[in-house]
């Protein structure tokens, strides 16, 4: 899905293109994909998944695939961290269910993966940093408690999970409570982030790597069906940020910190969007 990268604008566009379209059926809306790959991704994650993750458990040094009601993520057990999350956001996910804060292995792994635990972040300067955000799954209870499982969580600085990182997610739930869904992807790469006791590049004895850089993509559009269509047609909003994972973002504002989502690419080594035609990608990318 590294020196700090240059400032760029949003991105707004409206671009028109006829595609080949296959409808299928989703319980929560009606979904248009290409007829090619994406018959298997899940609605979370309906523009693509960045990488090449699986639901193969044999090797522990590749990426897990893990498709739940509310993301999808491709978890890397090696690191004890997801390389990314993906989710779907829309005014029905959003609720007066309150904070679960029930934070919990997640059993849903292969039982030969090391189980990460809440107490593994327990003073090592570090926050359990929600890549799916608690606040974008408060229609019920169980959606909330869904984001608190520790495949869901990277080691954020307290100033980036509670300042700028915060704000922008803020600024997405802002977007749809006044009518619009979003799809965003985020995660960490790089080695090592300074926390409130510190530089660090692990924590909990090794067993979970610290990212240098925590990013997110986001594509904001008027709520509607056919997303997947409609990316081509309306006027959409793209964000990609990159973020330094140090206790330095402090006051920065997350505006700071936008890129292309082709710059982000080339740092990660993820494909968002791939589920798109190559001329929207290009448009949007840019």
């Amino acid at each position: 899905m590294l020196p700090p990268l240059k400032t760029l604008s949003r991105t707004s566009f409206t671009v028109t293109m006829v595609l080949t379209l296959l409808v299928a059926s989703c319980g929560r809306k009606t979904v248009v994909t290409p007829s090619r790959s994406s018959a298997n991704l899940s609605t979370q994650a309906i523009l693509g998944y960045p990488s090449a993750a699986t639901a193969n458990p044999s090797t522990e040094d590749s990426e897990y695939l893990l498709v739940k009601p509310q993301y999808v993520l491709s978890y890397q057990p090696l690191m004890g961290i997801a390389r990314w999350v993906g989710w779907h956001v829309q005014s029905s996910d959003l609720g007066s269910a309150n904070r679960q804060d029930d934070f919990r292995p997640d059993g849903d792994l292969p039982r030969q993966f090391t189980m990460i635990r809440p107490a593994d972040y327990t003073n090592s300067g570090f926050d359990r940093g929600h890549l799916c955000p608690s606040g974008d799954r408060t229609a019920t209870a169980s959606g909330n408690s869904a984001t608190f499982v520790m495949t869901n969580m990277i080691p954020q600085a307290p100033s980036l999970n509670r300042g700028v990182w915060s704000d922008l997610e803020e600024y997405c739930r802002t977007k749809v409570k006044l009518g619009s869904e979003a799809y965003i992807y985020a995660g960490g790469y790089g080695e090592g982030g300074k926390g409130s006791n510190g530089s660090a590049t692990t924590i909990a004895s090794g067993k979970v790597k610290v990212p240098g850089r925590c990013w997110k993509v986001i594509l904001i559009l008027p709520e509607g069906d056919n997303d997947l269509a409609r990316v081509a047609t309306e006027k959409v909003e793209v964000i990609a940020v990159n973020m330094p994972n140090s206790q330095d973002v402090a006051g920065t504002g997350w505006k700071r910190w936008t890129v292309s989502v082709r710059e982000l690419e080339k740092a990660t080594g993820l494909d968002f969007f791939s589920e798109l035609p190559r001329a929207v990608q290009d448009k949007i990318e840019n």
